[in-house]
């Protein structure tokens, strides 16, 4: 069984709901469908109801048990109003403005239905730029109590690989953050051995990588990654980690 595998069975013994905004993709009503059959999660999907069934039949997939919500028809559109409004007023939210963001970007009442407890997640990504599909989850959610850089990572499965923990690796930050600073790459280094342990249940081994192999090279991005190194063992000497 795959580490994918058994992340799919996490899923289905302790079932969440997920929200899915970008329902024009076809990729997104094609991952419903996946998902509902293979009992992994509840799934909300936002838009129009007719033409999301539309885009199913077309695609000749079903989405039995898919629950969609429609903005302009959501009997908890003033609730999410208000609880916008609430969130962003500092920055100069108005109710008004809040309700026209609400009923034209499917990403923020996406968020705003997990800031709600309505939700327990949403996936995007398909049709929007990383920092669209962000934004708004920073400006509403924002990070978790203790953690003040918002990181990315991939999680890849090699199959036959006898590195890695049976051939899965996570690789962070290759997608956020251009250009962290020591401290930040210390920082990534600990919330993704978190993450790993989180989805893999296996004990981090952690790599912290430049392009120069111990000392091959002299340059201020391996000088980075050497510090960086020194930080994370000083402040998370809890890791098993090596570097430059």
């Amino acid at each position: 069984m795959s580490y994918i595998d058994v992340i799919k069975e996490k899923a289905r013994m302790d079932r969440k709901t997920i929200v899915l905004p970008e329902t024009t993709d076809k990729r997104t009503l094609i991952a419903a469908s996946k998902i509902i059959k293979e009992g992994i999660a509840d799934i909300i999907m936002i838009g129009d109801e007719e033409k999301i069934m539309d885009g199913a039949n077309w695609l000749e997939i079903e989405l039995d048990g898919v629950t969609i919500v429609n903005p302009h028809t959501c009997e908890k559109l003033d609730e999410y109003v208000n609880l916008l409004y609430e969130t962003r007023k500092n920055k100069g939210m108005t109710p008004e403005k809040a309700r026209e963001i609400l009923l034209t970007d499917n990403l923020t009442f996406g968020v705003v239905m997990v800031k709600a407890n309505d939700a327990d997640g949403m996936v995007a990504g398909a049709c929007h730029a990383t920092a669209e599909t962000l934004r708004p989850a920073l400006q509403i959610l924002k990070t978790a109590p203790g953690v003040k850089l918002v990181s990315g990572f991939f999680l890849i499965c090699v199959p036959g690989c006898e590195y890695g923990k049976d051939g899965t690796f996570l690789f962070a930050d290759c997608g956020l953050n251009q250009d962290p600073t020591a401290e930040e790459l210390a920082a990534i280094a600990d919330s993704s051995a978190k993450s790993f342990q989180s989805l893999v249940g296996a004990k981090p081994i952690i790599a912290m990588l430049s392009h120069s192999t111990k000392g091959s090279a002299k340059h201020p991005l391996v000088d980075k990654v050497v510090e960086a190194t020194k930080i994370a063992h000083e402040k998370y000497p809890h890791l098993t980690l090596d570097g430059e």
